[in-house]
């Protein structure tokens, strides 16, 4: 991986201290929107993640195997990824 691995670290050690927040809210049976907001704040951490690891990816290893045979394989597995993003 070549993203920026201490801003990946720090932003999902943030999710899953989120997460566990969201386990507490459930077990304390806390109103329904305070936890769904909680959910929404966690998943748009995620997408941050995802899209940054993707957008480093793009530009390192598929640039990388477009120059090599490789090319095709990089190019099926993006392609996977946006079939599962777009579900």
């Amino acid at each position: 991986m070549r993203s920026d691995k201490e801003k990946i670290t720090r932003l999902l050690k943030t999710a899953r201290g989120q997460l566990d927040g969201l386990m507490r809210m459930v077990e304390e049976d806390r109103y329904c929107v305070d936890i769904s907001n909680q959910i929404l704040a966690t998943q748009a951490i995620l997408r941050t993640i995802n899209h940054q690891i993707l957008h480093d990816h793009i530009n390192t290893c598929v640039r990388e195997a477009m120059q090599t045979d490789a090319a095709d394989a990089k190019i099926a597995e993006i392609m996977s990824i946006i079939d599962k993003l777009t579900k």
